[in-house]
């Protein structure tokens, strides 16, 4: 990647950029789903910056995983991603900038030195402050290791008008210098985040609001080097259900999880988190489109969103039933290891209408699937295993004996014929179809039990009754 990065474009400049220390977790898709959507709303340019800076936590899975979580959740950015390590010359190169326009000092306080100042801070109960002899020195020991700090403002404020939060506003009095290269030379993610957001031509900063005190502490070095500065949106964090921060107990997993783990689809998941500290009256099923169109900072709330994954879930089965057959069958296939053509393929797809109406996600929509491939003889789950006790296997050769004669293998043909062995038997429907859901299924829940025979198909489906009803054992 180049040390400088062109800025022109559109007026709208939004960017995501987290760090790849682990995967994309849910946090960080909303934040990136909320700068997306503000950009494509103004017709301006997403950006995506990895920060990769940390060079021991940094991996290339977790870049990965970030990458692909982006791509499912079908949030393209413009460009190619920028690498932050990449520029760290550039970095340095506004750094040295900053102590040309006497803006940064070099500081030798020794590690002693901060030490005893903070050790004195918390003794006075007062806010601990970096208070550097070299602040307003330039006879330093060049050849001896140093920081190099930005001069903070010590008196006046610091203000910021924040398009979720509201007029902020900080004293400067409890600005510290901070680092801004470390004695090894390399950029602090502090200096480095402000250049690359000032390089990419970043005009909105929307994050998290746990970067807020960040931004005071940025807007030294923006107006040092007399730089634009970037509309600030700061996005309450998510909570659990229960008040308390989000963590995996409460469903925070990486974006890959919801996926492959609990099966859900992008759009659900998508709409979910724009839901989640976001509203546009009184809409709760808002398509990609339809938010693009409707999505301003405004119709963000101050106060953190709860997680729930019970309302994700079936958000999700909504989705689920409005999805296209093919696709899920497809899904289904690579979840259940099976080719994602031929004729397993066509019957998953013709079996999705009867199979999408129960299920709330993918591994539910595969697990109820699962009949349609069982090699017989089928092998009974316990409960189905009891419904076939007693007298039922006597009534399920009858049921079968009728089907056979069936030459119209339709689902409202297989009813009459079913209905008139139930009546016969002096049985409800309800009490035959429960043993031949056993017998076919090898379960007691599935699909109605005329879809069930359809899908089976005239061969199988009698080939597996009369593995059941031949049995002579109860």
């Amino acid at each position: 990647m180049s040390a400088s990065i062109e800025a022109t474009g559109p007026a709208v400049v939004t960017r995501f950029a987290p760090s790849p220390t682990g995967y994309l977790h849910i946090g960080g898709a909303r934040t990136a789903l909320f700068n997306w959507l503000f950009a494509r709303h103004h017709g301006g340019r997403f950006l995506l910056r990895i920060e990769d800076t940390d060079r021991a936590r940094s991996t290339d899975a977790a870049i990965a995983a970030i990458l692909d979580g982006m791509r499912w959740l079908g949030l393209d950015w413009d460009g190619d991603e920028v690498y932050q390590f990449a520029r760290a010359a550039r970095h340095a190169e506004v750094a040295q900038a900053l102590l040309d326009k006497g803006a940064a000092y070099r500081c030798w306080m020794t590690p002693e030195e901060l030490s005893a100042q903070r050790e004195a801070a918390q003794a006075a109960k007062r806010p601990y402050k970096v208070q550097s002899p070299w602040r307003d020195r330039t006879d330093g020991p060049l050849d001896q290791p140093f920081v190099v700090r930005l001069k903070a403002p010590l008196a006046g404020e610091t203000v910021i008008e924040d398009r979720v939060q509201g007029t902020v506003t900080v004293q400067n009095a409890i600005l510290d210098d901070m680092v801004l290269l470390r004695s090894d030379g390399t950029p602090t993610y502090m200096l480095a985040v402000v250049v690359d957001d000032h390089d990419m031509g970043v005009t909105h900063v929307i994050r998290g609001d746990d970067h807020l005190n960040n931004a005071f502490r940025q807007l030294g070095i923006i107006t040092a080097m007399a730089w634009p500065e970037p509309v600030y949106a700061h996005i309450p964090l998510i909570h659990g259900a229960d008040g308390a921060k989000l963590s995996k107990r409460h469903g925070a997993l990486g974006v890959d999880a919801y996926r492959d783990e609990l099966g859900l689809l992008p759009e659900a998941v998508s709409n979910y988190l724009l839901r989640l500290g976001w509203g546009h009256g009184d809409e709760e099923i808002i398509s990609r489109e339809r938010a693009t169109e409707v999505f301003t900072l405004a119709g963000v709330g101050r106060s953190a969103s709860r997680f729930d994954l019970k309302k994700l879930e079936n958000l999700n089965g909504h989705y689920l039933r409005e999805a296209d057959d093919a696709r899920l069958a497809l899904l289904v296939a690579q979840k259940l290891g099976l080719a994602d053509s031929g004729e397993q393929a066509g019957l998953l797809q013709r079996a999705m209408p009867s199979l999408k109406v129960r299920a709330k996600n993918i591994n539910e929509l595969a697990d109820s699937a699962g009949f349609l491939f069982r090699t017989r003889p089928i092998i009974m789950d316990e409960a189905a295993g009891k419904l076939l006790e007693g007298d039922a296997r006597r009534i399920l050769a009858r049921a079968r004996a009728a089907l056979a004669a069936v030459n119209d293998w339709s689902a409202d043909a297989l009813e009459a014929a079913v209905r008139q062995v139930a009546e016969e038997q002096g049985l409800g429907l309800g009490k035959l179809a429960q043993p031949l859901r056993a017998a076919l299924t090898g379960r007691t829940t599935s699909p109605g039990i005329f879809d069930v025979l359809t899908l089976l198909g005239r061969e199988e489906s009698l080939a597996r009754l009369g593995d059941q009803a031949d049995r002579s054992d109860t």
